[in-house]
């Protein structure tokens, strides 16, 4: 009677394990020989700890109370709103004669820790997993079965330890199966799983293809188009390859690396579906030069989401990992208004740009198979829990990708086709073009034979006229050289002679015995010889310089005569004395000789020089020079020199200033005047000098 009772409540359990919503709780889970679960609901005999700190060890835990909560386990996804951490406990006790043996599922979590502890002894970890940890192997799905060996009359405890980070929560429903009975459901759920696979395996196939074909494509015709398409195709083929790393009992491509799903899944989505999106539409349209506002738009969008996948990336590495659901669920619902008046716009201008079609197609394919998909979702799991499997995978949003996918290379290929036209017509008109040229050059070189000839025959003739030219101003140059070396030459004469009158002076008024005077005289003397020799190496002086050496030169000549000399300069106040120049050495001859043959005149007590400098016109200087002696024809009567000797300055001024009108072509005027020979009851000479201003 004992035996048939426990058959039907093994049957009970086994028949409705997954359908049971009310069940009575029990603290130990007694067997014996007759227990052979094939999948036995496990709630009634667990025992529920929740770790609010996510502190507690397992020494901790089994001093701490457990409780019954049925609301932990469920049989569908469930969003948990916040982290879930929780222990299980089982007591089993073995009253058959032989060794008990099962093994509990829990479902796939994030992680999972199985300890055993013996009566009197402690706890000790049997087995680690969890979608996050477990790198065990390519086939890796059974390593979520947790052994439970029990030996015969003996009592175990068992702790099941469940984190999961992810709010959207994989059903929790601990159930006890046999060794043959979970190879059964295995293979449940290999079928179960393997045409969602498959249709993700082909996917990848058919975007691997997507992806050849874009790369040859860009080798072709290089456009940044298809970079975008690139790398857009290889992040979807990133992400759905990540993807099979969820369905259990899967090949896994990527199982070295279980946080790799994570990191990807939605960074992966918004990757894809926002900025190599926007950036493809961008260039594929060709958006800045036909719809400024919108590139500019989709180029800020692009920047955001940009910077949100980095702030995903973040939270997934601080173990936030359900922020970056909440923030694709607001991306995707922010974007949908805005995409649907994106792709009214485009629509209306689909007649005049072909591109657009195949552009707004994929785009609404895509739109509405993650529309779609979020909808499936919302009545059975509820709006929080559809919200976080908006990037789940489904037949859906897989056949929303391919079809945009589709349709993208098919404008990519359509644009690579019109891009063919426009080169082929290019080409013929290039050709039409070359045509032209040839006929045209062949024209011009003809035109060109000719103008060669003219334009030789007017070298030859320039040629001719530039040689003549070359002799002309050679013998220009040749004369002009010429005339700065008679020139110096003049300039060497009359340095001596100069010299030579100073130092008779000096020597007249030192044989006076006037040491007082003589030493004044050589100081000035000595100051005179420092600007002959400087003003002898130059061509023209300031008249401010001329002013002070005749000064200086007349202040000595005064002091040699002992005072029976008077003498001044008058200048034009309207002459700039220091901007005005003049030839140098030119006017000092001039005075030296009125100095010297003016002042023997017996009938003046006193004699009198006179010096005006006038502006007798804007370009035209008039320097006058007159004393009161005995005029030029008396004093050439009264000369006792010897007749090899002659008083050369006037003549050297004069032979100078003759140079300098050849040379700079000028026309210096010199007049000299004897009143003498005007009027007998005259006297004197006036010396009258026409400088032109160059």
């Amino acid at each position: 009677m004992k035996r048939i009772f426990l058959m039907l409540l093994l049957y009970c359990y086994t028949t409705g394990a997954f359908a049971i919503t009310r069940y009575t709780f029990i603290d130990t889970l007694t067997t014996n020989t007759t227990f052979a679960p094939v999948n036995l609901d496990a709630r009634p005999y667990l025992q529920v700890l929740t770790d609010k700190t996510g502190e507690l060890t397992i020494q901790q835990v089994a001093q701490l109370p457990f409780a019954r909560n049925g609301e932990l386990f469920h049989n569908y996804k469930k969003n948990n709103g916040s982290e879930n951490n929780c222990w299980l406990r089982l007591y089993i006790k073995n009253e058959g004669a032989q060794e008990m043996s099962a093994i509990l599922f829990a479902g796939w979590h994030d992680y999972l820790y199985w300890y055993e502890q013996a009566p009197g002894d402690t706890s000790r970890l049997l087995m680690q997993t969890g979608l996050m940890v477990d790198k065990g192997g390519v086939e890796r799905w059974d390593h979520y079965g947790f052994n439970i060996k029990v030996p015969a009359g003996q009592t175990r405890t068992y702790y099941l330890h469940i984190i999961n980070k992810s709010y959207n929560e994989n059903k929790l429903m601990p159930t006890f199966f046999s060794t043959y009975a979970f190879a059964n459901f295995h293979n449940t759920q290999l079928d179960i799983y393997r045409k969602e696979a498959a249709a993700i395996l082909v996917l990848l196939g058919m975007l691997f293809v997507f992806l050849s074909i874009s790369v040859i494509n860009y080798i072709q015709l290089p456009d940044r188009s298809y970079i975008y398409f690139a790398a857009y195709i290889l992040g979807l083929i990133l992400f759905f390859a990540l993807q099979l790393e969820s369905k259990p009992y899967q090949l896994s491509f990527f199982h070295q690396w279980p946080m790799l799903k994570y990191y990807w899944d939605i960074p992966g989505l918004l990757f894809c579906f926002y900025p190599m999106y926007l950036l493809f539409g961008n260039t594929f349209l060709n958006l800045k030069e036909r719809y400024p506002f919108m590139e500019r738009v989709f180029t800020w969008v692009a920047a955001i989401v940009g910077g949100l996948i980095i702030v995903c990336m973040y939270c997934i590495w601080q173990g936030l990992f359900h922020l970056p659901t909440i923030i694709y669920s607001y991306v995707y619902f922010c974007t949908l208004v805005p995409l649907l008046a994106v792709f009214v716009a485009l629509a209306r201008r689909s007649r005049h740009h072909p591109l657009v079609r195949f552009f707004l197609y994929g785009s609404v394919c895509l739109y509405l198979a993650c529309l779609g998909s979020f909808l499936l979702h919302l009545r059975p799991l509820g709006l929080i829990s559809a919200l976080g499997e908006l990037a789940a995978p489904t037949m859906l949003l897989i056949g929303g990708v391919l079809l945009q996918a589709m349709f993208f290379l098919a404008g990519l290929s359509y644009r690579n086709k019109l891009a063919h036209h426009e080169r082929t017509r290019t080409q013929e008109l290039l050709i039409k073009q070359l045509n032209k040229n040839k006929e045209l050059q062949r024209k011009l070189n003809e035109q060109l034979e000719e103008l060669v000839k003219e334009q030789t025959t007017e070298i030859l003739r320039k040629k001719q006229e530039l040689e003549e030219q070359r002799k002309i101003q050679l013998e220009t140059e040749y004369d002009k050289k010429l005339t700065e070396i008679e020139l110096k030459a003049i300039r060497a004469q009359i340095n001596p002679h100069f010299i030579f009158n100073c130092l008779n002076s000096i020597q007249l008024f030192v044989m006076q015995r006037d040491y007082e005077y003589a030493q004044k005289y050589l100081s000035d003397f000595s100051y005179l010889i420092r600007k002959t020799l400087d003003f002898s190496r130059r061509n023209f002086i300031s008249l401010a310089d001329e002013i002070t050496y005749l000064n200086t030169y007349l202040g000595l000549e005064k002091m040699r005569f002992e005072n029976r000399m008077e003498y001044e300069l008058v200048v034009d106040p309207v002459i700039a004395t220091a901007e005005l120049e003049i030839p140098a050495m030119l006017l000092q001859p001039y005075v030296e000789n009125a100095v010297k043959h003016g002042m023997t005149n017996q009938q003046q007590a006193i004699g009198k020089l006179s010096i005006h400098f006038n502006q007798v016109a804007s370009d035209m200087l008039e320097c006058v020079i007159a004393d009161n002696g005995i005029g030029i024809a008396r004093s050439k009567s009264l000369r006792t020199l010897p007749q090899h000797h002659q008083s050369s300055g006037m003549e050297i001024s004069q032979n100078r200033a003759e140079l300098l009108n050849k040379m700079y072509n000028t026309e210096i005027v010199i007049e000299i005047i004897d009143l003498a020979a005007e009027s007998e009851e005259g006297s004197g000479t006036v010396v009258k000098i026409l400088i032109p201003q160059l």
